[in-house]
Formats: C-alpha cells, sequence, structure tokens
C-alpha cells in the first residue's frame, strides 16, 4: 500500500505551486504570449507546459507549507518576480512604439489611428507598422526562447527562498524605464532628421514665396519623404533591433542584483 506524510504532500505541492506562480505571471505579461489574440487556456498550457519543463531542474526548495503565512508571502513574491521579468522586455517593445509616435507626429499621422491588440488601445498607423516588424524580428531572432531561457536560468541566479524583494529591485525597474526614451529616439531619428531637413526648406520656401499655400503643399511633401525614409530605413533597424534585444535580455537577470546580493 502507498502511503505519504503531510509534509512530503506539502513538498510536492510546493515544488510545483511556487515555481508555477513565477511562470504563469511571465507568461501573462510578456511580449508575445500576453497578446490579446492567444487564448488564456492557450496561455495557461504554455505555463503548465514550461512548469514540467523547468521544475525538474531548479534548485531544492524550502521546507515550507505552501498553505502558511510564509508560503503566501513566497508565492505572492514569484508573481512579483515574473511580472517584473516580462515588464522589463515589455519595456523594450514600449520604445519600439515610441519611436513609432514620434515618427507619426512629425509626418503628420498623428492623427491616424488604429486599434492595437497587442495594447489593446488606439495607436498611431506608423506605430503600428513598427511594432509589427520589430515583434516579426523578435520572432525571427527566436526571441521568445530566450526569453524562456531567461526564465529558466532566473531559478538559479535567484533562487525560490524567504528572501524580500527590495527596494533596490524597483529602483532598477525605474531606470530600466529610462531605456524607453532612448530607443525610441534612437529608432526614430533618421526619420526624424529627414523630416526636420524637410521642414526647414518649406519654411524657407514659404518665405521666398509667400503666396505659396504650404498647407496645401507641405503636408503631402512632409507624409511622402517621411515614408519614403521609413522604408528605405527599416532593413537596416536589424542591428540595433539586435542589441536592444540583447539589452532586453541581459536587463531581464540585472534587474535583480539588488535580491541576489
Amino acid at each position: 500500500m502507498i502511503s505519504f506524510t503531510s509534509a512530503e504532500l506539502n513538498a510536492w505541492i510546493a515544488a510545483f505551486v511556487f515555481p508555477l506562480a513565477r511562470i504563469l505571471a511571465f507568461v501573462a505579461a510578456a511580449p508575445v504570449f500576453n497578446n490579446a489574440a492567444v487564448p488564456r487556456r492557450v496561455r495557461l498550457m504554455i505555463g503548465l507546459a514550461l512548469c514540467a519543463a523547468i521544475v525538474p531542474g531548479i534548485p531544492p526548495l524550502p521546507p515550507i507549507e505552501p498553505a502558511s503565512g510564509m508560503g503566501l508571502m513566497i508565492l505572492v513574491q514569484q508573481m512579483l518576480i515574473g511580472i517584473a521579468m516580462a515588464t522589463v522586455m515589455r519595456l523594450i517593445f514600449a520604445g519600439v512604439g515610441l519611436a513609432g509616435e514620434l515618427m507619426s507626429f512629425q509626418m503628420g499621422l498623428g492623427f491616424a489611428t488604429m486599434y492595437d491588440p497587442q495594447n489593446t488601445a488606439q495607436t498611431g498607423v506608423v506605430a503600428e507598422v513598427v511594432t509589427l516588424c520589430a515583434t516579426l524580428m523578435f520572432l525571427a531572432l527566436n526571441g521568445h526562447l530566450l526569453m524562456i531561457a531567461g526564465l529558466a536560468e532566473s531559478f538559479h541566479s535567484l533562487p525560490i527562498a524567504t528572501t524580500s524583494v527590495s527596494a533596490g529591485l524597483w529602483l532598477n525597474m525605474a531606470e530600466t524605464g529610462a531605456k524607453v526614451f532612448s530607443i525610441g529616439l534612437l529608432l526614430s531619428l533618421p526619420v526624424l532628421i529627414a523630416l526636420l531637413i524637410t521642414n526647414l526648406a518649406l519654411s524657407i520656401l514659404s518665405r521666398a514665396a509667400p503666396q505659396l499655400n504650404l498647407m496645401a503643399v507641405g503636408f503631402p511633401i512632409t507624409l511622402t519623404v517621411g515614408l519614403g525614409i521609413l522604408a528605405l530605413t527599416l532593413p537596416y533597424m536589424v542591428q540595433p533591433l539586435t542589441r536592444i534585444y540583447d539589452e532586453g535580455f541581459r536587463m531581464m537577470l540585472e534587474v535583480f542584483a539588488p535580491m541576489v546580493r
């Protein structure tokens, strides 16, 4: 007859529930996985499959009952860790979206919006195109697999323990958020410079020929120049986007440096 004690049952439950909390929180908030087009049941199945694959290789867990106060605290801590890791990568994609928004405003397409299922909000059409191209490139580089590898590595660099979430974690998250503006400016810089030169040329033209209707002539010119430069620079965005994604994968683990020390 097979028999087991309550302590063994609690250990089996903890060995699955604690890692599952971090994994499900990561899948629920990570880019690509959190797309509105992905059903919740599919996300749950992905989380369970990842948990079954990752749990056998994680370090031993502390002997804590899952239903105790300490167990609930660790459960919440694991959820925060998973959300923080996913938020780092979401900030990278937010920077790409910001680059598209800057391009839209300079082209005069700030009013042209469409529904974005990724962010469940209205975004500019240029920002939507840039974000879709960046997402396709992310998948082509197996970025989703690298995110999963980083998630698995986090169980070794930051094992499940009673260590509390320090204030340095949130400071690192805030500093990571500053990357959004640098990424947006970096990717949109060629289009912004071209449109700046175009606007300067139009302003000189309006002074030279005051009878020229600048509103009727300037908008088609800036739109044509902006879309043309964007079409020319899209193939050259591969290298900077690759560096940005590598930086995001690195920051996924470095954001927990205050908790490791």
